[in-house]
This record gives C-alpha cells, structure tokens and sequence, in this order.
C-alpha cells in the first residue's frame, strides 16, 4: 500500500522517476531481495532522420531541416552522448543493488550484449557499454556487418494466412471504433492539421508545384499490407503514412535542436503540441505493431531470446538495442496494461528507452520479478543532463494484466515465465 500511494503521488507530481524506485528499495528491500539479473531491451537513441531533404520528406515544407551530425538514419553525436549517460547511470544503479561491483570485470557468462546489425543500434550498444563497464572492454555482438536487419530485432510476420490477415485487420480496426481505420485517422485529425501548419506545408515546393502527393494528406483510408518474412505497412497515400515521416523528424529534431522555436521551423510551440505532433507516430506505431495477433508474430524472436536470458543461469545482464517497434510488439506480446509516459512527449516508447526486467531472489528462496520503462525526460534529453542516483532516468513501472504484485511491488518470477511462455504459445497458436 506504501509502495502504490508513493507511485501515486509521484505520478500527481509530474511523474514517476527511478529515483523513486531506488526510494522504495532501500535497505529493508536489500536485505529481503537479492538483485540476480536484468534483461534490458533497448531503443536505440537519437538519430538523423530515415529520409532526407531531397526526399518527399523535404518537399513538404519551405522551411530546412537540422544539419545532423550523422548520416541517413544514423546515430547523432547527441545521441552518443545520451546513452553514454544512461549507461553511467545503469551502472551506478547495478552497484548499488549489489548486482556488480564497481569497475566490474565481467565473463562471457555473466554479460550478454547484442545488437540489430544496423549503424544506431550498434553504436547505442557501444556508446552504453562505455558507460556501464568502462573498464570491461565488453563486446557488443551483432550478427551482420552494418547495416542490415537482423532477424531477431526484425519486426517481420513468420507466419501469413488469409485468415491472420483477417484477424488483424479486424483488431486494428477496432483501435479506431465503428469507423475503424477511418476513425483511427479522424480521431488524430487535429494533429495532421497541426503539422501541416508547422510545416507550413502551403508555401512549401510541393504545394507550389501541385504535387499530386499532396493528396495522401486527406487521405484517411489507411491500407495494410501484411507479407510473409516483412513488417507490417501501410501502402503510400494515406496521410497516417506520409505524416509519420514528417512526425518522426520533428520528433529527432526537437531532441535535437536546442532551440524548441527554431526546431518548429519559427512556431512558439507548447509542449502539448509537440505531443500531438509527436502522436502521429504513437499512433502509426500502434496500428502496425501493437494489434494483439501481429505482436506475437513479429515480437517472437525477441520474447524467445529474453526468456532463455532470464533462464540463464549465470547470467547478471542482458542489453538487446533494437527498435521502437521491438519494445511496442514486445510489451504487447506479454500484455502488458495501456500506459502513457509522464515527463515525455513519445508515450509509449521514448528515443533511447529501455524495457526491464529485473530477476530477484527473496530471502524465502523464492524468485521474483519487475518490469519498467526506463528514459531519459524531455529535459534531460535537451539538456544532456549527467545521471546518477541522485538525478536519475525516469521509470514507468509497467504492469502486466492478469497478473498480481506483492507487497513490495514484485511479480512471482513463475507468473512472469508463464507469461513468456503464453506469449509463445499464442504464436504457434495464429490460425
């Protein structure tokens, strides 16, 4: 009761910060549980955008684009520095709940670090390891050589039936009630409007030249496209589609920029509207990878390898860098209740946030288990502000449905395996 009315209070304050998690594990909790193991599944941190100013993405407005520091779809040099910080961060935490020692050495047993084989993620791996173990020349694994699609951080269908697609569209639908993908798109209609305004979409190349793409932006009747051994998309020509790019860029350049004015192209932007204007990808993320059937079959990989991890015996850390989409069909995959992230203007899976689970041993000699969300706050992204124990991340803590925690705020460890494995099982089950 003490734990939920601190999470309450907290949360009525401005959100819930892993400091008030280290609050609520203090000496009494050190000494009821042993921290065994994490198993931390990562966003990568900020980087450039997918497309560039040549693209349709710099057509849609006369305004520039922020010069990035990194190529196409790479890690910025603010984002090395991020991660660099919440790995210090990370490992200030493992040693003070006696995971680690400080200046750990560790064995191949006891440290796993793997990557998608792509530039941002390799280099967020890279970049957070630095952090956690400067001194423990760790390796961080990836299986191809830059950049390509690993098979486990690809959010790609395995199994394809006329009678999945069936399902889930049906499921996607629902997300948007009686009118369905209609409604999805009308319900966020003030946003696109939004953007388009802060786009100054009217005075931009397109517009001049009246591009037919212009079209896309009234387009409501958003199509997908399920096919086996790729990710979920949605055909070009529908604003939810060619919105998200434009969404996904002023996102990076609002981290990115220092000058919130200047990174609105000259908008005196509120933070409620760079919510909206980051909702757009919330919500294109969401209707790809969040529908129940499509989570299981695209997160599988992934909910496999994290539940062998948390099996491994000697095992103390696992770091996976994948994707946004990872951490959406992951949660999802393992029912994880609706949430909405305080103190950030992505809500569901910030730039750089971390999904962990945590593996306690109780005096009783029972395991048990947490999960939460673990990112930098808006300002600390912005600011590059150092991290400790004392200026922490912040920390959603993620509830599982169907499930109850203890006193202390914990999952039995076997409710939480049973759960990996239903997630499993829910994948061999897609008609």
């Amino acid at each position: 009761m003490k734990r939920l009315l601190m999470t309450a209070l907290a949360i009525l304050a401005g959100g819930v910060s892993m400091m008030q998690a280290q609050q609520m594990r203090d000496d009494d909790f050190k000494n009821k549980y042993q921290l065994k193991e994490a198993v931390v599944l990562s966003r990568h941190n900020i980087r450039s955008p997918l497309s560039d100013s040549k693209s349709a993405l710099g057509r849609m407005t006369p305004h520039e684009w922020t010069k990035w520091s990194a190529g196409k779809s790479e890690l910025t040099l603010r984002g090395g520095v991020l991660e660099t910080q919440m790995g210090q961060y990370f490992r200030k935490w493992a040693v003070d709940m006696g995971l680690i020692d400080e200046n750990h050495i560790p064995t191949a047993d006891e440290l796993n670090v793997i990557a998608n084989s792509m530039q941002r993620c390799i280099a967020t791996a890279r970049y957070f390891t630095s952090g956690f173990m400067p001194v423990g020349d760790v390796v961080v694994n990836h299986r191809y050589t830059p950049s390509k699609m690993d098979p486990l951080f690809n959010p790609q269908l395995t199994k394809v039936t006329p009678e999945f697609i069936a399902l889930a569209n049906e499921q996607i639908k629902a997300m948007g009630g009686k009118k369905g993908i209609r409604g999805i798109n009308e319900a966020i209609k003030p946003n696109y409007e939004l953007i388009m305004d802060v786009m100054d979409v009217k005075d931009s190349p397109m517009a001049a030249a009246s591009d037919p793409y212009l079209k896309a932006f009234d387009n409501y009747d958003t199509e997908i496209v399920f096919e086996k051994f790729k990710e979920p998309t949605m055909k070009s020509g529908s604003a939810l589609k060619e919105l998200n790019s434009a969404s996904d860029a002023f996102i990076l350049q609002y981290y990115e920029q220092p000058d919130s004015v200047k990174a609105a192209f000259g908008h005196d932007l509120t933070r409620k509207d760079w919510e909206k204007l980051a909702h757009i990808k919330d919500v294109y993320q969401d209707v790809l990878f969040t529908a129940p059937v499509v989570a299981v079959n695209v997160a599988r990989p992934l909910i496999q390898y994290m539940y062998d991890e948390l099996r491994s015996p000697d095992r103390k850390f696992t770091f996976l860098v994948g994707h946004d989409s990872n951490l959406s069909a992951v949660a999802t995959a393992l029912g994880v209740e609706e949430y909405e992230l305080p103190a950030a203007i992505e809500k569901k899976t910030p730039i750089g946030s971390k999904i962990v689970v945590e593996k306690f041993v109780g005096k009783d000699g029972k395991e048990y288990a947490d999960i939460n969300i673990v990112y930098q706050t808006v300002e600390q992204l912005k600011n590059m502000s150092l991290l400790d124990l004392e200026n922490p991340p912040m920390v959603y803590p993620l509830s599982l449905s169907g499930l109850e925690k203890n006193a202390d705020g914990l999952y039995r460890m076997e409710d939480v395996a049973d759960r990996f494995e239903a997630a499993l099982a829910a994948y061999e089950a897609i008609p």
